[in-house]
């Protein structure tokens, strides 16, 4: 889905003056890689932090960078560089460019580009916290939003400068799947192929209290279960995610409910039935502490550590694939597994009663527990498949679109 919706696509892309350049060059990478064409303006700030030699190795194109160059005017002047785009991405959008914006100044090229454009624009905004935060940003980001202008971030996180907060750049994959959802709405203007079904979606690790402070948990990062909440709701679907503790921003057009612990996450994924379809990609905690302690549990000299008696956790994946009422038409569920992946997951899937397993090995040679990229196989009473190592947003745009096509296969079976 993800190389139909781009492929062909003229992105415009505006490389600000900011530490967070970089990443421009990995999403060219990756629109190149999904089949959009790229051009790019770069700003004399942002020559600081990139070269046009790095932005024109990527985009196959020439940068763009001098509003009074005769030779780019007689080639591809200002006015239809703007409008020869599909969609124009500003990343990053420092607190400067987003003031030009909004004010409508055009006193470069980047800025007039911007102005004279009649096609969509998104931003990923990127600056220091306190910038960010000024009441004056604050207000040219009011008047964007208002103007029609698309936003993908900022994050909250450590700065270069040291700081701590909101301001940092999107990362290149968010940015892509913002890019992504603007074209699905133009693909899908009535609503995707899973419009009409209702997805419950489990993500992220569960945190199973000790005491007050310490708690038992994964390195479940939920990054995989947040891109196919993403990936299915752009394909039209009502989409709940039920998302144990992350540090990763809600997802577009998703109901995020958040939880603790895995009885929490069974509850909500519960009060959420009944749903079409049930994705469960939580690394839910197998045991929690059977009486966690009232207070924190202190360490005294030549103590032993004191014995903690554990408790199984309810099984959601059971629980979902073997209701009698409500049961999803689609239980679909994950076995990260560090040796033996696909006999440990096909037993799996017998044993839970579902109808797939996402079958990954997250042994720690691979460094997927946590990371972006991920090898999986899809288990199901048909047999295996088995998919490439690819980025974990693009596993998730593949799942969503293997569960469009089961449906409508099944329909076309009726």
């Amino acid at each position: 889905m993800s190389d139909t919706l781009l492929m062909g696509r003229r992105i415009l892309l505006v490389i600000g003056g900011g530490i967070a350049a970089y990443k421009s060059l990995e999403l060219i990478r990756r629109l190149k890689e999904r089949g959009a064409s790229v051009r790019a303006i770069l700003t004399s700030a942002g020559e600081h932090f990139v070269t046009p030699l790095s932005v024109s190795s990527l985009t196959g194109d020439k940068v763009y960078t001098d509003l009074f160059s005769l030779t780019d005017e007689a080639e591809m002047g200002h006015i239809e560089l703007s409008r020869d785009a599909d969609l124009l991405v500003v990343a990053p959008a420092t607190a400067d460019l987003m003031a030009k914006m909004a004010h409508g100044l055009a006193n470069d090229l980047a800025s007039t580009a911007l102005l004279a454009t009649d096609k969509k624009v998104l931003v990923a905004p990127a600056m220091n916290v306190r910038m960010w935060l000024h009441p004056a940003t604050q207000r040219n980001f009011e008047t964007l939003l208002a103007d029609g202008v698309d936003v993908v971030g900022p994050n909250e996180g450590d700065m270069a400068c040291g700081e701590y907060g909101p301001g940092r750049m999107a990362e290149p994959a968010e940015i892509l799947a913002a890019i992504e959802s603007h074209f699905a709405e133009l693909a899908f203007p009535g609503g995707g192929p899973l419009k009409g079904k209702r997805i419950l979606i489990t993500s992220g690790p569960t945190h199973e209290p000790i005491d007050p402070v310490r708690y038992l948990a994964n390195r479940s990062s939920g990054k995989q279960g947040y891109a196919i909440a993403q990936a299915v709701a752009r394909l039209g679907a009502e989409t709940v995610l039920v998302s144990g503790p992350t540090n990763l921003p809600n997802p577009p057009g998703v109901t995020v409910k958040r939880v603790e612990t895995a009885r929490e996450m069974l509850a909500a994924c519960e009060a959420a039935l009944p749903a079409d379809i049930a994705i469960c990609a939580a690394a839910v905690a197998d045991w929690r502490v059977a009486s966690d302690a009232e207070q924190k549990l202190k360490k005294q000299p030549g103590e032993q550590a004191p014995a903690l008696m554990l408790v199984e956790n309810p099984d959601i994946l059971a629980t979902l694939s073997q209701l009698k009422m409500n049961r999803p038409a689609l239980v679909i569920g994950f076995a990260a597994e560090t040796e033996k992946v696909i006999d440990h997951a096909v037993a799996k899937r017998q044993r839970k009663g579902c109808d797939w397993i996402v079958a990954n090995d997250v042994s720690p040679a691979t460094g997927v527990m946590g990371g972006d990229l991920n090898t999986v196989h899809l288990i199901s009473r048909e047999g295996q498949e088995d998919w490439p190592l690819l980025p974990k947003q693009a596993v998730a745009e593949r799942l969503a679109r293997r569960i469009a096509d089961h449906f409508s296969t099944s329909k076309a079976a009726e």
